[in-house]
């Protein structure tokens, strides 16, 4: 056995050092389009080409790694590549170990320059000002819908949305207590509280305190600190801060899925074929305004996927704008015909790979 294994360890670090001078090959090809990108003004992140590069990828595939292993292992290349070409600076909603950081970490890798925010809104202003490249915001959960503030957001600043991505939230009960008995109460953000009620009544009842804080990954600082209490967090964040997990996988739904957008302050996506555009609508105020818009997609044969109606807040009236999400690229001529006829009306957000 001990033979066999010697041979097979063998044969693995030769390939290992194959992989080096590829990947190494890879890289060099790579500052040689970081070049040309930046003598000619290019943009140097293009989701719609790794995306392209990920199917081409799976469809050639033959051996033992799954789709989900392939992507995994190239967008880590592709962030190692982007690195080289123009190192950017990402925002994400923090402190690291927050569902957004993992959702930034999947797109933009592990070693690119992160910087964790407080909020929202001061993620929107860091981009505007052009402090980072590039935001990672949540949009909306598919158990408990709508993200407004960041749908508000869209509606009153000037980004443009670079990519969606969506995300499986997966929840840990997290404590350095060993027994359930010694635990005196919870935190978490609402959110985790809301999505995890079951755990809590089966485990707890209503003998518990919840104190929801500002982050999920702020719930596994205190939790890590403070004796006779516990964290329901990301398995990210009880990583980060060395937080033992009692339980894995606590949340009520094993559908619970987020959908991550990235943001710009200036950015145009090319198309791959099967992307999505999002624009702001803001019709009339009479009737039947947003009927005829509604009806003139439904004539191009243009699938809206997203309707989300939020109030005009500096009107005196109940008036309301509209977030639209539509298949579809503003460069595909059916589309562009209808955003040029109701130009006064809607604002283009971006267009950008399909992917939820």
């Amino acid at each position: 056995m001990e033979e066999q294994l010697k041979k097979i360890r063998e044969e693995i670090d030769a390939v290992d050092d194959q992989l080096l001078i590829i990947f190494n090959r890879r890289m060099k090809l790579i500052k040689e389009v970081g070049n040309l990108k930046r003598n000619h003004n290019g943009v140097i992140y293009r989701p719609e080409r790794e995306q392209s590069i990920l199917e081409r990828l799976r469809n050639n595939n033959n051996g033992l790694l799954t789709p989900e292993a392939i992507e995994s292992l190239f967008m880590e290349i592709f962030a190692v590549s982007r690195n080289y070409e123009l190192p950017e600076r990402v925002a994400f909603l923090g402190p690291e170990g927050s569902f957004t950081h993992q959702a930034a970490e999947s797109r933009f890798g592990s070693l690119s320059n992160y910087v964790p925010l407080s909020n929202i809104e001061t993620i929107f202003e860091n981009v505007v000002t052009k402090r980072v490249k590039f935001g990672v915001i949540p949009i909306e959960n598919n158990q408990e819908g709508s993200v407004t503030e960041t749908i508000d957001l869209l509606g009153s600043t000037d980004v443009k949305i670079v990519a969606e991505m969506p995300m499986n939230i997966h929840f840990t009960f997290s404590s350095i207590e060993d027994k359930l008995t010694n635990i005196q109460r919870i935190y978490s953000k609402d959110i985790g509280f809301k999505q995890c009620k079951k755990f809590i009544q089966e485990f707890f009842g209503n003998n518990i305190e919840l104190i929801p804080v500002s982050s999920t990954s702020k719930a596994a600082q205190i939790a890590k600190k403070e004796p006779h209490s516990a964290a329901i967090c990301p398995q990210v964040a009880a990583r980060i801060y060395d937080l033992p997990v009692l339980f894995a996988n606590i949340e009520d739904s094993v559908n619970n899925t987020t959908r991550f957008l990235i943001i710009s302050g200036d950015f145009d996506s090319q198309k791959s074929g099967n992307d999505k555009t999002t624009i702001i609508a803001k019709v009339e105020d009479k009737a039947g305004s947003l009927a005829e818009l509604l009806q003139a997609f439904n004539e191009a044969k243009i699938n809206l996927c997203k309707v989300d109606s939020r109030p005009l807040k500096y009107e005196n009236q109940f008036q309301y704008w509209f977030l639209i999400d539509l298949e579809g690229h503003i460069q595909d001529e059916n589309v562009k015909i209808i955003l040029e006829k109701y130009k006064d009306q809607v604002k283009w957000l971006g267009s950008y790979v399909k992917l939820c």
